[in-house]
């Protein structure tokens, strides 16, 4: 990884860092790879929409295949299917994964211009809910739902601290209280400037390879990805330019079940093998506070509802029983949008090979990582050790 921050630098900087890294610690020089696929930063001019490439050139040519990939927030997990399938197809033995990020400061402003068939661009325009406002719709029903409280909001922020503190990549490295997140100012109610997650610069990177090409290289038992689940949300329209609201409440259909995140997370499970109750670890989604446990539930780590105690209880800090973000999290990190759902990977890995120093999960076996972005793009991978 590079370390996050507001460097002011361009992304292809971060991103060839974190490349190097990663080819340094997988024991590979750069002409061995034979497929990079970047994930994309539709933020950062043409260099971003084709960062791939960017790369690929920043490395220096050598004749490599080149792919980019953009998913909004999920643009490193979809980038890490797409290696995955290059190996699994025969395509290339060795794949080079890389996100990096250089973002504004403050909301996200939309890009590309006006998008009226885009529903977060409704969302922002006709609604005037940017991300900070809907983190707290979300905040506002789990309180009325589940008895949930900003007390609660913040132990999610003091837990997240606490291990970013130990992180030497994360952006904010130091311990808060549940007092100085009660003192930081109400960005939108009844969430707090501590509850919600910063815009950061940033890279990841990650070399995949098949069993054989790994084993052949000296890695013996490397980390494996078991199951990458990028699929979309479910709702009564389902095909194209049909009205999105049904006006006649007697054909009128609400979202099935599971929801989006849910069934994010239903997908990874079934493509593993495996259930809530083999993971040692989670990495989530924490773009705010409440969101994060709304994760607990859809990851089914403990029924709807109960995301609250299962907080209280300690369950989810390090040395609990599951921890959830001992990487700190999108708080300390904030979002370098193609960058972290590599990053998510990174920290499995790093726990998983029990090299994590002092956030390390003890005995971590299988981990789980999660998010949700604009436009229907969500993504989940279990990796195992």
């Amino acid at each position: 990884m590079h370390p996050w921050g507001k460097w002011g630098r361009s992304f292809i900087e971060y991103g060839t860092a974190a490349a190097r890294a990663a080819l340094a610690d997988a024991g590979i020089g750069w002409a061995d790879v034979r497929s990079v696929v970047g994930a994309g930063t539709i933020r950062c001019g043409y260099p971003g929409h084709v960062a791939g490439a960017a790369f690929a050139q920043a490395l220096g040519w050598q004749g490599t295949r080149v792919t980019s990939v953009y998913a909004a927030c999920a643009s490193g997990a979809q980038a890490i299917d797409t290696a995955r399938a290059q190996i699994l197809s025969g395509i290339a033995e060795v794949v080079l994964v890389v996100g990096a990020d250089s973002a504004p400061k403050g909301f996200f402003a939309p890009a590309g211009g006006d998008r009226p068939d885009d529903p977060d661009w409704l969302r922002f325009r006709l609604l005037g809910a940017t991300n900070p406002a809907y983190f707290a719709l979300y905040a506002r029903r789990r309180m009325a739902l589940h008895g949930d409280t900003p007390d609660d909001f913040a132990r999610v922020k003091v837990k997240n601290a606490a291990a970013g503190a130990l992180n030497p990549y994360a952006r904010y490295r130091t311990a808060v209280s549940a007092g100085q997140v009660a003192a930081s100012p109400v960005v939108a109610d009844p969430l707090r400037l501590l509850d919600v997650c910063a815009t950061s610069d940033g890279g990841a990177a990650l070399v995949l390879s098949s069993m054989e090409y790994a084993r052949r290289h000296g890695a013996g038992d490397p980390v494996r990805i078991r199951a990458v689940s990028t699929v979309t949300p479910v709702y009564p329209r389902t095909e194209p330019g049909l009205p999105d609201i049904a006006t006649d409440s007697a054909v009128a259909a609400g979202p099935p079940a599971p929801g989006f995140r849910e069934s994010i997370a239903r997908a990874a499970y079934e493509e593993a093998a495996l259930g809530p109750e083999d993971l040692s670890l989670a990495e989530v989604y924490d773009l705010s506070t409440a969101l994060e446990l709304q994760w607990y539930e859809d990851l089914g780590l403990c029924p709807e509802g109960e995301g609250a105690g299962l907080l209280r209880d300690g369950a989810t800090a390090l040395g609990g029983r599951i921890p959830v973000n001992a990487s700190g999290g999108l708080a300390s990190f904030g979002e370098a949008v193609p960058a972290q759902a590599i990053a998510q990977v990174c920290e499995l890995t790093w726990q998983l090979r029990g090299t994590a120093g002092e956030r390390q999960v003890t005995g971590a076996r299988a981990g789980m990582t999660a998010n949700q972005g604009l436009f229907g793009h969500g993504s989940a991978v279990v990796a195992v050790s």
